[in-house]
């Protein structure tokens, strides 16, 4: 471990978890290849922070350090716009990975979405991961495009509103998450 890496674990404990800024942009960008090495996640990300207002952009920082991030995007269903929300991406940088600040984040993020009156956020990632926040696999919402079958567990969901069930149907994401290969290997 390097003494910046030994720093940012050590900074770990003292993190704040605020709305991204357009200052922050940068970091942003390098925090996904150090925590994806095998992913491209670039495109994706600034066409979500490029002044959206159906975007929601959180990060974690550890003395002015970007330690973490996560993206939350609006979506609708049925006859329900904007009443739902899909969680990703989310990086934590690799040096402070296994600190609770992921988690820390996904759940602001939570509270942030049911606050807003967001029914329920889908999110296409680990369940093993997700299942700790409540995640469960969804059979009853599509994904906006057809995911390989080692995939479908993947797709999960979380109700925020205890009131009512979401309509069946297929989750509309806004021009983003419009790339079919954001949706299989």
């Amino acid at each position: 471990m390097t003494g910046f890496e030994n720093r940012l674990r050590s900074m770990s404990a003292n993190i704040e978890i605020r709305e991204s800024r357009p200052a922050d942009t940068a970091a942003i960008e390098r925090l996904y290849p150090a925590a994806f090495p095998d992913e491209d996640l670039l495109p994706l990300l600034r066409n979500l922070l490029a002044d959206r207002d159906d975007v929601t952009s959180r990060v974690a920082t550890a003395e002015d350090t970007i330690a973490g991030h996560v993206v939350f995007t609006a979506c609708s269903l049925g006859g329900y716009p904007d009443a739902f929300a899909l969680l990703g991406p989310l990086a934590v940088a690799p040096a402070l990975q296994k600190a609770g600040i992921g988690s820390a984040l996904v759940r602001n993020g939570l509270d942030l979405m049911a606050a807003a009156g967001v029914r329920g956020v889908f999110v296409l990632g680990d369940p093993g991961y997700y299942g700790r926040f409540g995640f469960k696999a969804d059979a009853r919402i599509a994904p906006p495009y057809p995911l390989p079958g080692a995939w479908r567990t993947a797709w999960q969901s979380i109700a925020l509103d205890r009131d009512g069930d979401a309509p069946a149907g297929t989750l509309k994401v806004p021009e983003p998450w419009r790339q079919p290969a954001l949706w299989g290997p």
